[in-house]
Protein backbone atom coordinates (compact mmCIF):
# COMPACT_ATOMS: atom_id res chain seq x y z
CA UNK A 1 0.00 0.00 0.00
CA UNK A 2 1.31 3.42 -0.83
CA UNK A 3 1.97 6.10 1.27
CA UNK A 4 -0.84 8.05 0.06
CA UNK A 5 -3.20 5.52 0.72
CA UNK A 6 -2.13 4.82 3.90
CA UNK A 7 -3.08 8.71 4.19
CA UNK A 8 -6.35 8.62 2.66
CA UNK A 9 -7.38 5.59 5.20
CA UNK A 10 -6.01 7.55 8.00
CA UNK A 11 -7.93 10.48 7.00
CA UNK A 12 -11.27 8.67 6.62
CA UNK A 13 -10.62 6.82 10.06
CA UNK A 14 -10.43 10.02 12.09
CA UNK A 15 -12.92 11.63 10.13
CA UNK A 16 -15.39 8.97 11.21
CA UNK A 17 -14.31 9.17 14.96
CA UNK A 18 -14.63 12.71 14.69
CA UNK A 19 -17.91 12.66 13.38
CA UNK A 20 -18.91 9.83 16.05
CA UNK A 21 -17.77 12.03 18.93
CA UNK A 22 -20.16 15.10 17.40
CA UNK A 23 -22.98 12.98 17.53
CA UNK A 24 -22.23 12.07 20.84
CA UNK A 25 -21.60 15.25 22.41
CA UNK A 26 -24.64 16.42 20.56
CA UNK A 27 -26.60 13.41 22.30
CA UNK A 28 -27.11 15.69 25.68
CA UNK A 29 -27.76 18.99 23.94
CA UNK A 30 -30.83 16.89 22.26
CA UNK A 31 -31.77 15.25 25.00
CA UNK A 32 -32.11 18.82 27.18
CA UNK A 33 -33.66 19.99 24.62
CA UNK A 34 -35.95 17.33 24.42
CA UNK A 35 -37.00 17.66 28.19
CA UNK A 36 -37.22 21.75 27.90
CA UNK A 37 -40.08 21.09 24.48
CA UNK A 38 -41.98 18.46 27.37
CA UNK A 39 -41.27 20.65 30.19
CA UNK A 40 -43.15 23.81 28.01
CA UNK A 41 -45.47 21.92 27.08
CA UNK A 42 -46.66 20.90 30.44
CA UNK A 43 -46.55 24.48 31.66
CA UNK A 44 -49.02 25.05 28.74
CA UNK A 45 -51.24 22.10 29.76
CA UNK A 46 -51.13 23.66 33.31
CA UNK A 47 -51.92 27.30 32.75
CA UNK A 48 -53.95 27.73 29.23
CA UNK A 49 -54.09 31.40 30.41
CA UNK A 50 -55.10 31.92 26.76
CA UNK A 51 -57.65 29.62 26.58
CA UNK A 52 -60.62 30.50 25.70
CA UNK A 53 -59.38 32.71 22.60
CA UNK A 54 -58.50 36.30 24.18
CA UNK A 55 -58.82 35.36 28.06
CA UNK A 56 -55.53 37.49 28.03
CA UNK A 57 -57.42 40.65 26.77
CA UNK A 58 -60.92 40.27 26.72
CA UNK A 59 -62.31 40.09 30.55
CA UNK A 60 -66.06 40.31 31.33
CA UNK A 61 -66.80 43.21 33.79
CA UNK A 62 -68.99 42.81 36.68
CA UNK A 63 -71.80 45.27 35.23
CA UNK A 64 -72.24 42.82 32.64
CA UNK A 65 -73.82 40.98 34.68
CA UNK A 66 -75.52 43.22 36.17
CA UNK A 67 -73.60 44.35 39.20
CA UNK A 68 -73.02 47.84 40.18
CA UNK A 69 -71.54 48.15 43.28
CA UNK A 70 -67.77 46.53 42.75
CA UNK A 71 -64.37 48.39 42.08
CA UNK A 72 -61.61 47.21 39.82
CA UNK A 73 -58.04 46.71 41.24
CA UNK A 74 -54.77 46.53 39.74
CA UNK A 75 -52.42 45.15 43.40
CA UNK A 76 -48.79 45.19 43.59
CA UNK A 77 -47.13 42.06 44.04
CA UNK A 78 -43.61 41.83 46.86
CA UNK A 79 -41.98 40.62 43.30
CA UNK A 80 -42.91 43.54 41.15
CA UNK A 81 -45.60 41.95 38.90
CA UNK A 82 -49.49 43.85 38.92
CA UNK A 83 -51.95 41.53 39.23
CA UNK A 84 -55.57 42.51 38.58
CA UNK A 85 -58.61 41.98 40.68
CA UNK A 86 -62.52 43.00 41.50
CA UNK A 87 -63.47 43.62 45.04
CA UNK A 88 -67.59 43.47 44.51
CA UNK A 89 -69.34 44.75 47.44
CA UNK A 90 -72.31 42.40 49.56
CA UNK A 91 -75.43 44.14 50.41
CA UNK A 92 -75.68 47.09 53.41
CA UNK A 93 -76.55 46.06 56.73
CA UNK A 94 -79.68 47.92 55.90
CA UNK A 95 -80.15 46.19 52.81
CA UNK A 96 -80.10 42.60 54.43
CA UNK A 97 -80.54 40.85 57.77
CA UNK A 98 -78.50 38.23 57.02
CA UNK A 99 -74.95 38.32 59.23
CA UNK A 100 -72.54 37.11 56.32
CA UNK A 101 -72.22 40.73 55.08
CA UNK A 102 -69.46 40.84 57.06
CA UNK A 103 -67.86 38.21 55.49
CA UNK A 104 -65.36 38.54 52.31
CA UNK A 105 -64.99 35.79 49.72
CA UNK A 106 -61.42 35.34 48.34
CA UNK A 107 -61.96 32.91 45.32
CA UNK A 108 -59.07 31.35 43.14
CA UNK A 109 -60.56 30.13 40.17
CA UNK A 110 -59.30 27.28 37.80
CA UNK A 111 -56.29 26.89 35.23
CA UNK A 112 -58.05 28.10 32.27
CA UNK A 113 -59.70 31.50 31.32
CA UNK A 114 -60.01 34.75 33.54
CA UNK A 115 -61.79 35.98 36.40
CA UNK A 116 -64.64 37.71 34.82
CA UNK A 117 -65.29 34.33 33.70
CA UNK A 118 -66.66 33.40 37.03
CA UNK A 119 -68.56 36.34 37.64
CA UNK A 120 -71.96 34.98 38.09
CA UNK A 121 -70.75 32.61 40.95
CA UNK A 122 -69.00 35.88 42.84
CA UNK A 123 -72.52 37.44 42.10
CA UNK A 124 -74.64 33.93 43.61
CA UNK A 125 -72.42 34.72 46.77
CA UNK A 126 -73.17 38.39 46.71
CA UNK A 127 -76.85 37.82 46.42
CA UNK A 128 -77.78 34.61 48.38
CA UNK A 129 -75.04 34.70 50.82
CA UNK A 130 -75.02 38.13 51.81
CA UNK A 131 -70.87 38.45 51.53
CA UNK A 132 -68.53 40.32 49.71
CA UNK A 133 -66.07 38.83 46.85
CA UNK A 134 -62.76 39.51 45.97
CA UNK A 135 -61.82 38.07 42.92
CA UNK A 136 -57.86 37.71 42.31
CA UNK A 137 -56.93 37.27 38.77
CA UNK A 138 -53.44 35.56 39.15
CA UNK A 139 -50.75 36.60 37.12
CA UNK A 140 -50.32 36.07 33.17
CA UNK A 141 -53.81 35.32 33.69
CA UNK A 142 -56.75 37.82 32.07
CA UNK A 143 -55.02 41.54 32.76
CA UNK A 144 -52.60 40.90 35.08
CA UNK A 145 -48.57 40.96 34.43
CA UNK A 146 -46.08 37.85 34.32
CA UNK A 147 -45.80 34.57 33.45
CA UNK A 148 -47.66 31.76 35.83
CA UNK A 149 -45.73 29.39 38.14
CA UNK A 150 -46.14 27.51 41.56
CA UNK A 151 -43.91 29.94 43.11
CA UNK A 152 -45.12 32.87 42.03
CA UNK A 153 -48.88 31.72 42.02
CA UNK A 154 -48.70 31.43 45.98
CA UNK A 155 -47.08 35.04 46.02
CA UNK A 156 -50.18 36.02 44.28
CA UNK A 157 -52.36 34.64 46.53
CA UNK A 158 -50.55 35.93 49.64
CA UNK A 159 -50.85 39.05 48.24
CA UNK A 160 -54.47 38.78 47.69
CA UNK A 161 -54.86 37.92 51.51
CA UNK A 162 -52.67 40.61 53.03
CA UNK A 163 -54.83 42.84 50.60
CA UNK A 164 -57.97 42.03 52.52
CA UNK A 165 -56.46 41.76 55.70
CA UNK A 166 -55.05 45.50 55.89
CA UNK A 167 -57.88 47.40 53.47
CA UNK A 168 -59.96 49.56 55.78
CA UNK A 169 -63.37 48.29 54.44
CA UNK A 170 -62.59 44.45 54.66
CA UNK A 171 -59.65 44.34 57.46
CA UNK A 172 -62.12 43.55 60.14
CA UNK A 173 -63.84 40.36 58.06
CA UNK A 174 -64.35 37.19 58.39
CA UNK A 175 -62.36 35.20 55.04
CA UNK A 176 -63.98 32.38 53.78
CA UNK A 177 -60.92 31.08 50.66
CA UNK A 178 -62.86 29.56 47.93
CA UNK A 179 -60.89 27.38 45.09
CA UNK A 180 -61.91 25.63 42.05
CA UNK A 181 -59.99 23.23 40.27
CA UNK A 182 -55.90 24.64 40.12
CA UNK A 183 -57.74 27.66 42.35
CA UNK A 184 -58.07 24.57 45.24
CA UNK A 185 -54.66 23.79 44.83
CA UNK A 186 -53.37 27.56 45.85
CA UNK A 187 -56.34 27.42 48.44
CA UNK A 188 -55.18 24.56 50.41
CA UNK A 189 -51.30 25.75 50.40
CA UNK A 190 -52.65 29.61 51.15
CA UNK A 191 -54.96 28.04 54.14
CA UNK A 192 -51.65 25.91 55.11
CA UNK A 193 -49.93 29.16 56.00
CA UNK A 194 -52.08 31.23 57.35
CA UNK A 195 -55.09 29.16 59.23
CA UNK A 196 -53.73 30.90 62.79
CA UNK A 197 -55.30 34.49 61.40
CA UNK A 198 -57.92 35.28 63.58
CA UNK A 199 -60.03 36.63 61.10
CA UNK A 200 -59.41 33.50 58.46
CA UNK A 201 -62.75 31.00 59.57
CA UNK A 202 -63.63 28.63 56.44
CA UNK A 203 -61.72 27.06 53.54
CA UNK A 204 -63.90 25.62 50.47
CA UNK A 205 -62.40 23.24 47.38
CA UNK A 206 -64.38 22.97 44.71
CA UNK A 207 -62.99 19.76 42.09
CA UNK A 208 -59.33 20.09 43.04
CA UNK A 209 -56.70 17.49 42.75
CA UNK A 210 -54.07 15.52 44.84
CA UNK A 211 -51.23 16.74 43.14
CA UNK A 212 -50.47 17.91 39.54
CA UNK A 213 -48.05 14.35 38.91
CA UNK A 214 -50.83 12.64 40.29
CA UNK A 215 -53.71 14.57 38.10
CA UNK A 216 -51.71 14.63 34.15
CA UNK A 217 -52.08 10.46 33.87
CA UNK A 218 -55.75 10.95 34.51
CA UNK A 219 -56.75 13.48 32.02
CA UNK A 220 -53.39 12.50 29.51
CA UNK A 221 -53.43 8.82 30.36
CA UNK A 222 -50.11 8.38 27.29
CA UNK A 223 -48.25 11.30 29.42
CA UNK A 224 -48.23 9.48 32.84
CA UNK A 225 -44.64 8.66 32.50
CA UNK A 226 -43.72 12.18 31.79
CA UNK A 227 -45.46 13.05 34.84
CA UNK A 228 -42.64 12.85 37.18
CA UNK A 229 -40.60 15.55 35.22
CA UNK A 230 -43.65 17.99 35.66
CA UNK A 231 -41.93 20.50 38.33
CA UNK A 232 -45.46 22.44 38.85
CA UNK A 233 -46.23 20.16 41.32
CA UNK A 234 -48.91 21.45 43.77
CA UNK A 235 -49.14 18.79 46.53
CA UNK A 236 -52.12 19.28 48.30
CA UNK A 237 -52.08 15.96 49.52
CA UNK A 238 -49.29 17.00 51.74
CA UNK A 239 -50.67 20.54 52.60
CA UNK A 240 -54.28 19.53 53.57
CA UNK A 241 -53.39 17.07 56.52
CA UNK A 242 -51.74 20.40 58.29
CA UNK A 243 -55.06 21.99 58.06
CA UNK A 244 -55.88 21.78 61.61
CA UNK A 245 -57.54 25.08 62.45
CA UNK A 246 -60.09 25.48 60.00
CA UNK A 247 -63.15 23.87 58.76
CA UNK A 248 -63.31 22.70 54.91
CA UNK A 249 -65.92 22.23 52.81
CA UNK A 250 -65.20 19.63 49.87
CA UNK A 251 -67.48 20.10 47.11
CA UNK A 252 -67.70 18.18 43.39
Amino acid sequence: MSSSDSSTNYLQQMTTIFSSAASYMRLPVLISSGIAAILSSLLALIYPSHVPNLARTEVPRPSQFGITDFEELMIPTPDGEKLSAFYIRGPSVKQTARASNNTTILMFHGNAGNIGHRVPIARMFVQRMGCSVFMLEYRGYGLSTGSPDETGLMIDAQTAFDYIRRRAETRENDIVVFGQSLGGAVAVQLAAKNQNDENFIGLVLENTFLSMRKLIPSIIPPAKYLAMLCHQVWPSETFIPTVTELPILFLS
